[in-house]
């Protein structure tokens, strides 16, 4: 090799090797441990002023490590169609994904699922697909908590039902 060739080839060398190091890095093999206080199963008993709605959820939701699990019973005083789904006036769906919790923000990040945790087939009944929700949190106490979705209105209180710990497993 010239020499002018090697002046322009060795800090392209030195940068491509600076940047490997720096540049790339596997995502953990592990899950990652969570919100400490999140850590459990949540249930929400009621929503202000129910008997008046027209239309209303409850949240259960689950949540190990950065992973959670929800199911949304939703109530309906109205039929929204020949929706075989919707005809009683009550229906559960379920998701699961990753959450995280950047300052007073939770968002949780899925998919649509059936109750066994299996995919959901998307031609079925209700919605499927990617589940996404941004939360407002506050910490009422050790055992409450208080979720505001920014999607909607209805403030969603839950009481923790169940305390667990965070044992992260394989991915």
């Amino acid at each position: 090799m010239q020499r002018s060739s090697l002046i322009f080839f060795l800090p392209f060398c030195f940068l491509l090797f600076a940047l490997s190091f720096n540049a790339c890095k596997f995502n953990p093999d592990v899950q990652t441990p969570g919100q400490a206080y999140l850590q459990g199963e949540w249930k929400q008993d009621s929503v202000t002023m129910q008997q008046q709605l027209v239309s209303y959820s409850l949240y259960n939701l689950k949540f190990t490590c950065d992973s959670f699990f929800v199911r949304i019973n939703t109530f309906s005083k109205v039929n929204a169609g020949a929706d075989s789904c919707t005809r009683s006036g009550h229906w559960a769906e379920y998701a699961k994904g990753v959450y995280e919790q950047k300052n007073d923000t939770l968002h949780v990040r899925g998919l649509f699922c059936n109750a066994d945790y299996s995919y959901k087939d998307p031609t079925g009944c209700l919605r499927s697909g990617v589940y996404e929700e941004y939360f407002k949190v506050k910490k009422k106490t050790d055992s409450l908590i208080s979720l505001s979705p920014t999607s909607g209105v209805l403030q969603v209180d839950l009481r923790l039902i169940k305390r667990t710990a965070c044992n992260p497993k394989p991915l």
